[in-house]
């Protein structure tokens, strides 16, 4: 019976690095978006047309990256793979 409950754990501290590894990364695409689109915005002059298309392509990106994100934490929530910290409340004192 300890078996399975260290095996459980085990598996839900892997499931718990898992997740902090994709949000991590899907982070870091986020920036590298951002970061592409800023070039491609200070490269573009007046009547660029191919660089236009390359920003908005990047920043479609980053919104499709940041709405996966939401969604994967949403969905770890939901599974229990991560938890919100309790909020301390400080202790009330008097008027």
């Amino acid at each position: 019976m300890r078996d399975r409950a260290v095996q459980s754990g085990i598996i839900e501290m892997e499931a718990q690095y898992v997740i902090r590894v994709l949000v991590i990364a899907v982070l870091i695409a986020i920036v590298g978006s951002l970061g592409s689109a800023l070039f491609h915005l200070s490269r573009g002059g007046q009547g660029n047309e191919e660089e236009s298309r390359k920003l908005a392509r990047a920043l479609t990106l980053r919104i499709g990256l940041s709405l996966a994100l939401f969604a994967l934490l949403m969905l770890a929530w939901y599974l229990g793979l991560i938890v919100p910290h309790d909020a301390v409340q400080p202790a009330a004192t008097g008027p």
